[in-house]
């Protein structure tokens, strides 16, 4: 992983991309602390997946743990719930 200052990121970010899109991460830092890092988009793309799997899982955990049932159509319904159209 390169490490690189916010100045030197803000001057050189045509060529940062790139070496993202290479697959490449960048560590961008400010005073000496990372305050950001620049990732191929397909790397947070898996990690946003994974996220959700693990959170679909956790989920069906705790319904099974509290004996919560709900049918395929409440589920599609429920993730609606709340939304303004």
């Amino acid at each position: 992983m390169r490490t690189v200052q916010a100045t030197q990121a803000k001057a050189r970010l045509a060529e940062f991309l790139r070496l993202a899109e290479q697959g490449e991460t960048i560590a961008i830092t400010r005073h000496g602390k990372t305050v950001a890092h620049l990732v191929p988009a397909h790397v947070q793309e898996s990690a946003d997946y994974s996220e959700a799997v693990e959170r679909v899982r956790a989920l069906r955990a705790e319904s099974k743990r509290l004996g919560i049932k709900m049918t395929r159509e409440e589920i599609l319904a429920a993730r609606h719930e709340g939304h303004r159209y």
